[in-house]
């Protein structure tokens, strides 16, 4: 089983390379549909080297995962609002490599990655097991989601923050997708010092 949550810092060894890449895609506003704040890019960056890394740190083979925004970067300026909050990922793992100047991720409001307890059931990810689910008061993993993510996502009173992963350049935060989670706000002005990071969903390389 991979790790539920895992922080490697100094990831790339030319993270500066990686930020001008990045910052050279495309964010057209007209082209983004997702549910969260901010802009990602149309296009992604080349992942080849960085999943063949991710997969010698964990001992386990892994790849995009199909019709996901594997290898998109995500710009997130302050007062930038999605149409959804907490959340979980449509992947088998997720990660996300940060990209913000250090001076900016350095700022009292640098915002990295939020994850939350849902505060009427106590549960802080969707099991995946069918006994602890069926413990936490539901009849299939989709019910439940459907009753605690989709129906919470937007209100903030029902979740209670148990961790936050600060914003560091350079840094690869990865973690089970099943836990509800969230990225922190948005900061800066402009894309130079806006929160930039590169979004990773994973899935079992295929052999």
């Amino acid at each position: 089983m991979l790790p539920s949550l895992i922080i490697l810092d100094n990831f790339l060894k030319d993270p500066w390379a990686a930020r001008r890449a990045a910052l050279a895609l495309d964010y057209d506003p007209a082209a983004q549909h997702g549910n969260f704040p901010g802009r990602n890019s149309t296009a992604p960056l080349d992942t080849v080297a960085l999943d063949s890394a991710v997969s010698r740190q964990l001992g386990s083979g892994l790849g995009a995962a199909p019709g996901s925004q594997h290898g998109h970067c995500r710009l997130t300026r302050k007062g930038d609002r999605g149409k959804s909050g907490v959340h979980i990922d449509p992947a088998s793992y997720s990660g996300i490599l940060y990209l913000s100047r250090p001076e900016d991720c350095a700022k009292p409001d640098a915002g990295g990655t939020d994850f939350f307890r849902h505060k009427r059931t106590g549960l802080e990810a969707v099991p995946q097991d069918p006994a602890q689910i069926a413990a936490s008061g539901y009849a299939d993993a989709n019910a439940l989601i459907e009753d605690v993510v989709n129906k919470d996502t937007l209100a903030p009173a029902r979740w209670e923050r148990v961790l936050r992963v600060p914003a560091r350049f350079n840094r690869l935060l990865l973690f089970s997708p099943w836990q509800f989670h969230n990225a922190a706000p948005g900061f800066g002005t402009t894309h130079e010092d806006a929160r930039l990071v590169m979004l990773l969903f994973f899935a079992p390389a295929r052999s």
